[in-house]
């Protein structure tokens, strides 16, 4: 997940979290950055493949903005998510941190 400016909570997959982040930040990628820039990745989880990766990606976007907070509030806790197809790796950070992708329109 990453945090725009304005609040909102963008969510996505990568093969490379940073690098996706980091063309976030530059404006290049995803439109939803166009109204507000991305400041911060605030989750990220790892999946064992693509098809777990859009299955956990559908599932976080269907999910109303209370329960993304309470998702990235507990970013100490390494946990497993679903049937163990995915386990989230949660970072926090600003602008100049290694970060991951919601959205939450």
């Amino acid at each position: 997940m990453v945090r725009a400016e304005n609040g909102h909570l963008y969510t996505g997959i990568s093969t490379d979290p940073l690098r996706r982040f980091q063309q976030h930040v530059k404006g290049k990628g995803a439109r939803f950055f166009n109204r507000s820039p991305a400041i911060a990745l605030v989750w990220h989880e790892a999946c064992q493949n693509h098809s777990d990766a859009l299955r956990r990606e559908h599932a976080i976007k269907a999910l109303g903005k209370a329960a993304k907070e309470r998702l990235i509030s507990q970013f100490n806790d390494a946990v497993s998510i679903g049937k163990g197809d995915c386990a989230a790796v949660p970072s926090r950070a600003k602008l100049d941190g290694y970060l991951t992708e919601i959205d939450d329109d």
